[in-house]
């Protein structure tokens, strides 16, 4: 999995942002039971921890759902991500059971262009997904390994998350950056926003 080279101070703020959000901690470590193939949490149950922790908000606010991705090429057919599903939702109690959503990115690209109208390429791994994100800011996944280190996958680096930066992903131009940017400003108007060039 790729770290984020050259920043490894913000690589451990970001780790003691997340081992203090006892929510995503329990995703985590059950995550860690489960252990799916080539898993992570993703997004806004991550990057939303940070700008929480630096415009001085409660861990939680803000964060409607726990994006995991796995890695399993081997059955990329709906039935086989159903199951993962349901043994993922087994594990959690409301509001976890309701607010964990997963997701196979071994078969992404099979639904993705009907549901938002962008070609999608099939990918080679979980972290991989994280360079289509709609910004760079949201590009950070999370991995709790067995040894309670925290794996971090952030392909873009952390730079913009801790400057607050929110910028379209240039690899995805069509992403419905203005949409989503609105979305997140209601909830965190420090952010600056730069728009797509």
């Amino acid at each position: 999995m790729h770290t984020a080279d050259g920043e490894p101070e913000r690589v451990e703020r970001l780790s003691a942002i997340i081992q203090a959000a006892p929510s995503l901690m329990r995703v985590l470590r059950a995550m860690r039971m489960l252990a799916l193939p080539d898993w992570l949490v993703m997004s806004g149950a991550v990057y939303q921890r940070v700008l929480n922790h630096l415009t001085g908000r409660p861990a939680d606010y803000g964060v409607r759902d726990y994006d995991l991705g796995y890695f399993d090429g081997s059955d990329i057919s709906y039935g086989a991500e159903d199951i993962v599903i349901r043994q993922v939702a087994a594990a959690f109690d409301e509001p976890l059971r309701s607010q964990v959503e997963v997701r196979n990115q071994a078969r992404v690209h099979v639904w993705f262009e009907a549901h938002f109208g962008e070609a999608y390429t099939p990918l080679s791994c979980t972290a991989e997904a994280l360079e289509r994100f709609v910004s760079p800011m949201f590009a950070v996944g999370v991995r709790l390994e067995a040894d309670d280190r925290l794996q971090i996958a952030a392909p873009f680096g952390l730079g913009d998350l801790f400057a607050l930066r929110l910028r379209p992903n240039l690899r995805r131009p069509f992403g419905g950056f203005d949409r989503v940017a609105g979305n997140v400003l209601r909830r965190w108007p420090e952010l600056r926003v730069e728009p797509q060039r």
